[in-house]
């Protein structure tokens, strides 16, 4: 966590958003931080959906959406993001502070939860870099836990220090009251780095090709099966891109809010 080093920076009042002040900051290495806010009472989202946030800008806020990672009955809303030196909202997003505000959408929405999906027993939560964000959310929601009986989180990165949450996530939510005993019995952990020497070193399709994905504790069987799984992506377009065509070549339907299916995929971020 950051310590404060100077005095709070407030914002103008705007009135397309909400001002909400910073609660903490952890910068994970030089390219990826965390940080939470205030939550307004009057903002109510499910655990998996975006929001948008933001800085004053030149003539307008600068606004992206950010997955919440923090569950729904959570009193703060948390966020992962990367650091971009250049980026016209990160290269500012990345010096913020206990204490300073910032812009958050009204609204909260989103295709990663689990009202988009069709009942299952095995869920597979496939991320790259900061697509883990979402998955935080619904990990550590109660409810994902009662709707399936396996959860499955592969996260892919390039550089061991890039696995945010790793200590989190490896000890399977141990520290969290509301999930520790859940997570214990059904949620498993896959991570993997891809430019570095880690236990796991290969990209996701690898790890589901050859089974790593399904090692025990995992129950069932070593394929994808749309009459039992489901599957969210979130990450890189090329990934995203490459299993939804992947996952609809092996029988697997796109779900929506409005038409749940076997994978759901957040188009919000997809080029």
């Amino acid at each position: 966590m950051t310590v404060t080093t100077r005095p709070p920076v407030l914002i103008p009042d705007n009135v397309a958003f909400m001002s909400a002040a910073v609660t903490w900051v952890r910068h994970w290495n030089e390219h990826l931080f965390s940080f939470a806010i205030e939550r307004p009472a009057s903002v109510r989202f499910r655990s998996g959906e975006f929001v948008m946030i933001g800085l004053p800008g030149d003539t307008k806020p600068l606004m992206r959406a950010y997955s919440i990672a923090s569950p729904a009955y959570a009193d703060e809303l948390e966020f992962l993001s990367i650091k971009v030196a250049d980026g016209p909202l990160t290269s500012r997003l990345q010096q913020i502070q206990t204490g300073d505000q910032v812009y958050l959408g009204k609204k909260p929405t989103g295709t990663l939860v689990c009202d988009a999906l069709l009942p299952g027993s095995r869920l597979f939560l496939l991320a790259t870099g900061t697509g883990l964000a979402p998955f935080l959310s619904l990990l550590r929601d109660p409810d994902v836990y009662a709707r399936f009986d396996q959860i499955v989180l592969v996260h892919s990165v390039r550089r061991v220090s890039d696995l945010a949450y790793y200590e989190e996530l490896e000890s399977q939510l141990a520290e969290d009251p509301l999930i520790a005993d859940e997570a214990k019995a059904q949620f498993v952990y896959v991570p993997t780095v891809t430019q570095e020497q880690f236990r796991n070193h290969k990209r996701i399709g690898a790890l589901i090709d050859d089974g790593t994905v399904f090692a025990a504790p995992l129950k069932g069987p070593a394929k994808l099966d749309p009459a039992t799984d489901r599957v969210m992506l979130c990450g890189s377009n090329a990934m995203i891109r490459d299993f939804a065509e992947l996952l609809e070549a092996t029988g697997f339907t796109e779900g929506s809010n409005a038409n749940p299916g076997d994978f759901v995929i957040e188009r919000a971020f997809v080029g």
